[in-house]
Order: structure tokens, then C-alpha cells, then sequence
């Protein structure tokens, strides 16, 4: 239970970081609004994530 909440906290955490970062930092970055940019924002996520799951099954395969 405790594992459980430590890692509720630490997304939590990360995720206010980030949102924080994006409000403020991001205004410093002058990107052009092109369907191109708008393509790399949106699948840029999910492209992590895939990464990230399949590093993950191929690390517990092992």
C-alpha cells in the first residue's frame, strides 16, 4: 500500500512540475504553429511510451 501511494505522489509531483514548466517555459520557446509541429506534439507521447513498454517487456523477458 505504501509502494502504492509513493508512486501516486511521485506522478503527481512530476506531473505539476511539468504542467508548472509548460506554463511558464513555455512561452520562452517561439514555435511556429505548422501542421507539422502540431503532428510532433500529438504523437510524440505516445512514441515514448511505446518505447518505454517495450523496453520494459524486453527487460522482463530477460
Amino acid at each position: 500500500m505504501n509502494n502504492q501511494i509513493g508512486f501516486i505522489l511521485k506522478v503527481l509531483l512530476l506531473s505539476a512540475a511539468l504542467s508548472i514548466l509548460i506554463k511558464y517555459g513555455g512561452t520562452k520557446i517561439a514555435i511556429a504553429p505548422t501542421p507539422l509541429n502540431a503532428l510532433i506534439g500529438i504523437s510524440l507521447v505516445p512514441i515514448i511510451m511505446l518505447i518505454a513498454l517495450w523496453w520494459r517487456s524486453v527487460q522482463q523477458q530477460n
